[in-house]
C-alpha cells in the first residue's frame, strides 16, 4: 500500500467551507455499518462506514470516519478491487465522490423522507469534478441558482440524485448507487444540462467563488 496516497489537501480561504451547523434530530441515530464507495483522483475504494445518521452529515462534520471491510483498486467502474485491511479510516476531504444507497439515511417514515425534499427545486446539472464528471439532479431552496454551488458553504458535499460519473469515457459510478455525494472542495464548474439528455447546457462564465462583489 502507497505511503500517504490519501493525503488531505487543505482548503484555501476562497473555497474552505464554513463550521457545520447543529445537526438536526432527525439526522442523529444510532451508530451503524453503512456500505459506501467513494473516489479518489487515482482510487475507488469500498466498504463500511461506521457512522450515526445520514452519510452526507458524517462527511460534512469533515472529520475522519472510521471505516471496515475495505477493498481498493483503480476508479473505473467494474474495476477489480483488492483487500485493503490497512485501511482503518478514511478523511473526507481526501474524497472526490462518494456513492450512497438507501441505506445511507437511517431509518425514516415516509414523512420524514418527504421532508427532507420539501420546498426544494430540482435542477438537473453537470459538474466539472476534475478529473471527473457528474451528471443528474440536485435540489436548492427557492431563489438558489445552480452556479451557487461553488460558494462557500456549511455543507461540503452536495448530494445528486439519479447521478453518472465519467472519467474520461469511462463509468466510475456505481449503477446501483441512487445518490453521488460530491466534494464542493473540488469542485470547478456547474452547468445546468437537458433533462432528456443529461447533457450540459452552455453557460456563461462566471466569477470563482470569493471574488463576488
Amino acid at each position: 500500500m502507497p505511503f500517504g496516497f490519501l493525503k488531505r489537501k487543505p482548503a484555501t480561504s476562497a473555497t474552505a467551507p464554513e463550521a457545520p451547523a447543529a445537526l438536526d434530530p432527525l439526522h442523529r441515530g444510532v451508530p451503524r455499518g453503512v456500505p459506501f464507495t467513494a473516489i479518489t483522483e487515482d482510487w475507488r475504494l469500498r466498504g463500511r462506514m461506521e457512522i450515526n445518521g445520514r452519510l452526507s452529515d458524517a462527511l460534512n462534520r469533515r472529520e475522519a470516519i472510521a471505516i471496515a471491510d475495505v477493498s481498493w483498486g483503480p476508479p473505473e467502474a467494474g474495476a477489480q478491487l483488492d483487500p485493503a485491511p490497512g485501511l482503518k479510516s478514511v478523511d473526507p476531504y481526501d474524497l472526490i465522490l462518494v456513492t450512497a444507497g438507501e441505506d445511507s439515511l437511517p431509518p425514516l417514515s415516509e414523512t420524514e423522507r418527504a421532508a427532507l425534499k420539501m420546498h426544494k427545486v430540482p435542477y438537473v446539472v453537470g459538474l466539472e469534478v476534475p478529473p471527473f464528471q457528474v451528471v443528474g439532479t440536485v435540489f436548492l431552496h427557492p431563489g438558489s441558482e445552480p452556479d451557487r454551488l461553488l460558494d462557500r458553504s456549511t455543507e461540503m458535499f452536495v448530494p445528486v440524485v439519479d447521478a453518472v460519473a465519467h472519467l474520461g469515457d469511462q463509468l466510475v459510478s456505481d449503477e446501483a448507487s441512487e445518490v453521488i455525494l460530491v466534494n464542493r472542495f473540488y469542485l470547478r464548474g456547474v452547468k445546468q444540462a437537458d433533462e432528456r439528455t443529461g447533457q450540459p447546457r452552455p453557460s456563461a462564465p462566471r466569477s470563482p467563488a470569493g471574488e463576488r462583489g
